[in-house]
């Protein structure tokens, strides 16, 4: 029942089994009104045409009566006596009066004396706007009724129909015609029993058919999901799920599910590299500072203190880089702080008293350049690609500050021999360093471009490297303005 093959064979099934209900439900009060509507028709019919006869003078025992068995006849005056039933008719309900045997009354056919059809004052259209006139049926919509019957000794249901009808003398009598509903009533039990019938059947081929085609559908699914289980148990990230040829929703969950295996193959890759560069880099330092201590334990006279000091600080640089870059790996977000990035630049750069060269900056004085995010991580920016600038100038350096679309751009130039086209990308990697002769002291540990690049994309903004009017490497820092 926890399936997805079971929740759908089940839904697919509840909802055809109440469409198929209410449908059922419709066509058989559409049947059934339908029946009545006819049954009314033949009771109307046989009705007016006794009505008809009536109207005529045509004596009770003269009536011509067509079928009498499917069609029961009662005749009530107006004071509602029966003057007038059809042969075998022994009971009958439904019709407002149940006898069945003709009382006394003024026959139809008779000569009324003199002022006996004026004894209310009556015209001849009997004063009563609602009765027909003398020798007509009326004309309006006959009331109809249920009601039972017992002709011959057989009870059954019909559909009456009042028709009245005024004889020539002004005897305004009602005619209950019936119309038998054993029909009506046959065809819905028929109708209702074929549905009763059939839909189970049609249920079960529905939940069949839903849960064979749900399990053709899903059995790509089933395969990913084997798959991603025997990756897990391996820890084999290279392996990719089968991707099906259908273009449809599951072969795109497979696409996406292999994108996200070798994006997770990349990253986990590159924290290797990242753990076994940075072990490699930490071991040089702590190997260096821990053989100074040692001589100096055994002979003081030799402590190398100036170079135990720089090993000390490299090491703490190092580790400080490591532990920036693991926060920004783990998604560390940016501050929100609003910063004015001239005001910023200009501030590291006058803090850097020690450079070999001096820097020039080129900021408009009556511009503000304001960003959101974090000072420390920006200061950081900046301070590594002076530091880079440093390494590689010949004799000037240029940081420049401007307006660039919706964003600010941080420019620093260099007039040194610049970095080859195909290295500008390979550059911001970690732990990389161009040049291999240059040594670690001098060249850092190359992580100082790769978190520039990684804070720049923290905080929205992008870092990218080109050749500096001035022959050497320029370094475009962009950033989207504060909001």
């Amino acid at each position: 029942m926890r399936s997805v093959r079971a929740r759908a064979a089940i839904g697919a099934t509840l909802v055809v089994a109440v469409a198929l209900v209410a449908a059922g439900l419709a066509v058989l009060s559409v049947l059934r009104t339908n029946l009545i509507d006819q049954a009314d028709l033949q009771a109307e019919v046989a009705a007016r045409e006794v009505a008809g006869q009536l109207a005529l003078d045509t004596p009770y025992g003269d009536l011509d009566l067509d079928d009498e068995e499917d069609h029961p006849v009662q005749v009530t005056d107006e004071e509602g006596r029966v003057v007038f039933v059809s042969k075998g008719l022994r009971a009958i309900s439904g019709t407002g009066s149940a006898g069945v045997s003709p009382v006394p009354s003024a026959s139809v056919g008779a000569t009324l004396s003199p002022g006996d059809d004026d004894d209310d004052g009556d015209d001849d259209d009997g004063g009563d706007s609602t009765r027909p006139a003398r020798g007509e049926v009326s004309s309006d919509d006959p009331d109809f009724s249920d009601g039972t019957a017992t002709v011959d000794g057989k009870q059954a249901d019909y559909r009456f129909a009042a028709v009245e009808a005024t004889t020539p003398a002004g005897l305004t009598l009602t005619v209950h015609a019936g119309a038998p509903l054993a029909a009506e009533q046959e065809a819905v039990n028929t109708v209702r029993g074929a549905m009763l019938t059939g839909l189970p059947l049609l249920l079960a081929v529905v939940a069949g058919v839903t849960w064979l085609v749900t399990r053709r559908a899903l059995r790509p699914v089933e395969g990913i999901r084997r798959e991603m289980a025997a990756i897990t148990a391996s820890e084999d990230l290279a392996r990719r799920v089968p991707e099906p040829d259908s273009r449809d929703e599951i072969a795109a969950l497979a696409r996406t599910t292999n994108e996200t295996l070798t994006v997770l193959e990349a990253s986990v890759e590159r924290q290797r590299r990242f753990v076994a560069d940075a072990s490699h880099e930490l071991r040089s330092p702590i190997a260096s500072l821990r053989t100074q201590l040692e001589v100096a334990e055994a002979h003081p006279e030799l402590l190398d203190l100036p170079g135990a000091v720089a090993d000390t600080v490299r090491l703490q640089v190092l580790a400080a880089d490591l532990l920036l870059l693991a926060r920004l790996d783990a998604g560390e977000k940016p501050g929100a702080a609003r910063l004015e990035v001239g005001a910023l630049v200009r501030e590291e750069v006058s803090q850097r008293t020690g450079d070999r060269i001096p820097v020039t900056v080129e900021v408009a004085e009556d511009a503000a350049y304001e960003v959101n995010g974090s000072r420390g991580q920006l200061v950081r920016v900046i301070g590594n690609l002076l530091n880079n600038a440093q390494r590689h100038a010949g004799s000037r350096i240029t940081v420049q500050v401007a307006a660039d679309g919706s964003g600010v751009r941080v420019e620093v130039r260099d007039d040194g021999a610049g970095v080859p086209e195909d290295e500008r990308e390979r550059i911001f990697e970690r732990f990389v360093r161009l040049d291999d002769a240059r040594s670690r002291d001098d060249g850092g540990a190359g992580l100082g471009l790769a978190i520039a690049r990684d804070v720049a994309t923290r905080h929205g903004g992008t870092l990218t490297v080109h050749r500096a009017p001035e022959g050497g490497a320029a370094f475009r820092l962009w950033l989207p303005r504060a909001a």
